[in-house]
C-alpha cells in the first residue's frame, strides 16, 4: 500500500519540522533571527497538509474507528506526535496490510 508509506514518510517530515519550527520561533524572539521561521513556516505547512490529507485517507482505506483517525489527526498539532503515530500505529498497519490474496505455494 504506497499511501501508508507515504503517510509514514510525511508524519516524520511533519513531526521533524515541527520541532524545527519551535525552535527557530525561539531563535527568532532571542536573537532576532527570523529567517528559519520564514523558511521553515511554509514547509511545516505544506507538511501538515499533506499528513491531514494522507492521514484521512489512510484511514478510510484501512476502515480505522473514528476515534483511532481523530487521534492520528490531532497527533500533528503536538511535539512529537508524528513519532508517536509512526511507532505506535503505522508500524503495526505495515503487518496488517499485506497481500489482500493469499499466494498459494508452488
Amino acid at each position: 500500500m504506497g499511501e501508508l508509506k507515504a503517510f509514514r514518510y510525511v508524519a516524520l517530515g511533519e513531526a521533524t519540522s515541527f520541532l524545527a519550527l519551535l525552535v527557530a520561533t525561539v531563535v527568532k524572539y532571542q536573537a532576532d533571527a527570523p529567517m528559519g521561521v520564514k523558511i521553515l513556516g511554509p514547509v511545516h505547512g505544506a507538511l501538515f497538509l499533506a499528513y491531514a490529507l494522507l492521514g484521512l485517507l489512510v484511514a478510510i482505506r484501512l476502515e480505522w474507528r473514528l476515534w483511532k483517525a481523530v487521534a492520528v489527526l490531532l497527533a500533528a498539532v503536538i511535539p512529537f506526535g508524528g513519532y508517536v503515530v509512526d511507532r505506535k500505529v503505522l508500524a503495526g498497519a505495515d503487518e496488517v496490510s499485506g497481500p489482500a490474496v493469499a499466494v498459494p505455494e508452488p
